[in-house]
């Protein structure tokens, strides 16, 4: 027997092709959509990853910075030690420096010239006195030029005291022999003398 069938199955194509298009779309939206969500984790995953290392790049910057101020701390203590070293080698080295200096101010002195002030500043001596005449005094800057310890005397001034004109008063400035590096690094220092060899 022939089976004749009568209803629309046109249409009844047409709606299941629908349903395979509208299923077609769902799914294709909902795989769009995971992959949206996956590629957010994964991009979220990522940052925080990186956050995380940058945090840790932070803390060691941190420790960085504070290792760096301990050894600047370190090298300023270090440079203080070496200048109080170099300070103490240098009064070691110059402690009977006055004793030889009065000594050969003492040696040097001619007769007639009365030494009243001694000033030392550095490497350099400012030596005021009184003599008896100009004389003594060019015979006194001789005797210093001669002397090992001192070099360059040079006379600032030379003015009368007395009326009658038999003292007059001068001031020289002289140089001390030492070594250059230690002319350098030399504290200002005082010597004054209450009187000179007659």
């Amino acid at each position: 027997m022939i089976r004749i069938n009568l209803l629309p199955h046109r249409e009844q194509k047409r709606q299941a092709r629908q349903r395979r298009f509208l299923s077609m779309i769902m799914l294709s939206v909902i795989a769009a959509a995971a992959l949206v969500v996956l590629g957010y984790l994964f991009l979220a995953a990522r940052l925080e990853a990186q956050n995380s290392r940058n945090e840790i790049l932070r803390a060691e910057n941190l420790k960085l910075d504070e290792q760096i101020a301990e050894i600047e701390k370190l090298k300023s203590e270090k440079q203080a030690m070496l200048e109080k070293k170099n300070i103490v080698e240098r009064l070691q080295n110059n402690r009977t420096e006055a004793v030889r200096l009065m000594d050969q101010l003492t040696r040097q002195t001619p007769e007639g010239v009365y030494l009243k002030d001694v000033k030392q500043t550095d490497a350099k001596l400012v030596i005021a006195g009184f003599t008896q005449s100009n004389a003594r005094v060019s015979n006194f800057m001789q005797n210093l030029a001669d002397s090992p310890l001192f070099e360059q005397p040079v006379l600032v001034e030379v003015k009368s005291t007395s009326a009658s004109g038999t003292l007059s008063e001068f001031t020289l400035d002289v140089a001390l022999s030492r070594p250059k590096e230690e002319i350098a690094s030399q504290p200002v220092a005082a010597v004054n003398s209450g009187g000179g060899r007659k």
